[in-house]
């Protein structure tokens, strides 16, 4: 197995920690609280992040195994949407994280038999193909980089809403 393909096992165990420990703490109620205060634009609270992130993750895998997928981009909580006061728009707190684990155990099987052949498969989508070419570049983007946005978004508004660090 590649150092590549390690490093990715690494991230994808430390987010799912992270995550875990982020929300842990967190009742269904608070899973769209937004933090006191005016704004020009709502602050993206727990259930929009899981929302969000679990719409990569079967990309991610597809990226894996070779698939063509559909531009996460148009999704109801793809890179366009915003995060909404009303509950009901978002599955449950458990839901979404039953949906954000079984998605990291996909792409850690996944993984477990990734090579750099696998890093190497051309990227299908049009907009992301000129400048994120190859599985290579686009998981680790996804799973390091993206992910770890958002969930210092989670870290922040933990912060904002007086809730003790993780």
């Amino acid at each position: 197995m590649s150092i590549a393909v390690q490093g990715l096992q690494f991230g994808l165990k430390k987010n799912l920690d992270w995550a875990q420990r982020l929300t842990a703490d967190l009742s269904p109620e608070q899973m769209t609280l937004q933090p006191p205060g005016d704004r020009p634009a709502p602050v993206n609270h727990p259930a929009w992040i899981f929302s969000h992130l679990n719409v990569y993750l079967p990309v991610m895998a597809g990226l894996l195994r070779g698939e063509t997928f559909e531009d996460p981009k148009f999704h109801p909580f793809g890179m366009q949407s915003k995060p909404e006061a009303d509950a009901s728009v978002y599955a449950s707190k458990e839901d979404l994280l039953k949906a954000w684990n079984a998605g990291h155990e996909e792409l850690a099987r996944l993984l477990s038999t990734a090579t750099d052949a696998t890093l190497l498969q051309p990227v299908t989508l049009p907009r992301w193909r000129e400048i994120m070419p190859t599985a290579g570049i686009v998981v680790p983007y996804l799973l390091l980089v993206h992910e770890n946005q958002h969930l210092g978004q989670l870290s922040a508004w933990r912060r904002v809403l007086g809730l003790p660090p993780v």
